[in-house]
């Protein structure tokens, strides 16, 4: 890693789920010697906080009221990304489908988007060589100024191929139509929705192979960062 004189880079990596976001940020933030953080991870804490409180996932009002209640600490290490609640490692429990199925839901409500986004920007400006964040509203909401902004895309196919093979068996139609249903949540709700930055870099990764969609990004912030 040659951190030495290269100055820090603040990269933020949009799009929905499916289109290699994870390991694409994983790798280039190992890569290039930055931070990484995974910000959906981090509505999925919040969500699995209010699963385990007892909290009503179909009541904005009493998701808004505990909002600031839980502590959510991120690990920004790219081999090693941890996340917590309340001292709690969370990392397994927040994958769940239980979680996946209300973290929409949840992420909706502006209380919990402007508590999480406090969290975001804090991390990102305070990694010393830089970071790799990685969303749904990183480029348009979070992080507006960053350096780099990317917004990975791929057809609803090959997602819910990506993904079933993730989930080991999972159908691939139900997937297919459970990732487009949260698109459409994500896209459509009125705070921080999912969207293309105006100026963001996008990279379709359909017909790519995750070492080239790595590679694309990783040039991408090189030629950056020789320019700052």
């Amino acid at each position: 890693m040659e951190n030495g004189a290269a100055k820090p880079v603040i990269v933020a990596i949009d799009g929905p789920s499916g289109t290699g976001k994870s390991s694409t940020s994983k790798a280039v933030a190992a890569q290039l010697g930055l931070s990484y953080l995974d910000t959906g991870a981090q509505y999925r804490a919040i969500t699995w906080w209010m699963v385990s409180n007892g909290i009503d996932i179909e009541d904005p009002t009493a998701i808004a009221a505990v909002a600031a209640k839980p502590e959510i600490i991120s690990g920004t290490d790219p081999a090693n990304p941890t996340i917590s609640v309340d001292g709690t490692d969370v990392a397994g429990p927040i994958r769940t489908q239980e979680v996946t199925s209300k973290v929409s839901a949840v992420s909706a409500v502006p209380e919990v988007r402007a508590r999480i986004t406090e969290l975001q920007r804090t991390l990102a400006t305070s990694a010393e060589y830089g970071i790799v964040v990685e969303g749904r509203d990183i480029g348009t909401t979070v992080l507006p100024d960053a350096d780099l902004k990317i917004f990975l895309t791929a057809s609803a196919e090959a997602r819910a191929a990506r993904r079933s093979g993730e989930l080991k068996g999972a159908d691939v139609n139900a997937t297919r139509e459970a990732l487009i249903k949260r698109d459409a949540a994500d896209s459509s709700r009125k705070t921080s929705p999912l969207a293309k930055a105006d100026d963001a870099v996008e990279v379709d990764t359909t017909a790519l192979t995750l070492p080239q969609v790595i590679e694309c990004v990783v040039t991408l912030v090189e030629e950056k960062r020789a320019a700052k």
